[in-house]
């Protein structure tokens, strides 16, 4: 079961689509949020969530604090999910977080995309290419806003990914077959 782990909307359960998506584990997801929440990058951020599948990552996000957060998934079953999900987690953290979901392709929604962003979330399905998940990180790197982070999810066999002018690598780390590749802006 897929379910947010802390904040307002903690341990509200999560519905996710009957095939073609990977939710992050729970153990990934409080790895990630005890490391963002840290370093204070959830709290007032505006988050992006691409290749949002059920939505976990940025509704986890809205229930620790997040002011927006903007979920980019373009399979129709899974964007569905997502936006059942952000009404549960809308409900439960109130009316000052603004989620908003988008049925879009990530690089279709990023060459439209207006503002900027603090966090950012890319966890395409793991048989993107790295040439794919390159030209998608490019078009991330000018949204990012001054101080903010991106955060890769791929498998632990992908190399490390090729990140544009504008982003550099900060950590990695790895979760058995998952590993979390972290980009901050230069």
């Amino acid at each position: 079961m897929t379910r947010i782990i802390a904040g307002r909307a903690g341990s509200l359960a999560l519905d996710v689509p009957d095939a073609g998506t990977r939710p992050t584990s729970d153990r990934v997801r409080e790895s990630l949020f005890g490391a963002l929440e840290s370093a204070d990058a959830v709290r007032g951020a505006a988050v992006l969530d691409l290749y949002a599948g059920s939505g976990a990552l940025g509704l986890e996000a809205a229930s620790r604090g997040a002011a927006s957060i903007d979920l980019v998934e373009k399979a129709p079953r899974a964007a569905t999910v997502a936006q059942r999900n952000a009404a549960r987690v809308a409900k439960a953290v109130g009316a000052d977080v603004v989620i908003r979901v988008h049925r879009s392709a990530a690089d279709a929604y990023l060459r439209t995309a207006s503002g900027s962003f603090d966090l950012v979330f890319l966890d395409p399905p793991y048989d993107v290419g790295e040439t794919e998940l390159a030209a998608t990180l490019a078009l991330v790197a000018p949204l990012v806003a001054a101080g903010g982070d991106v955060v890769i999810e791929r498998a632990s066999r992908s190399p490390e990914p090729a990140l544009p002018d504008g982003l550099v690598a900060s950590r990695s780390k790895r979760y058995g077959d998952t590993t979390l590749w972290w980009a901050t802006t230069a």
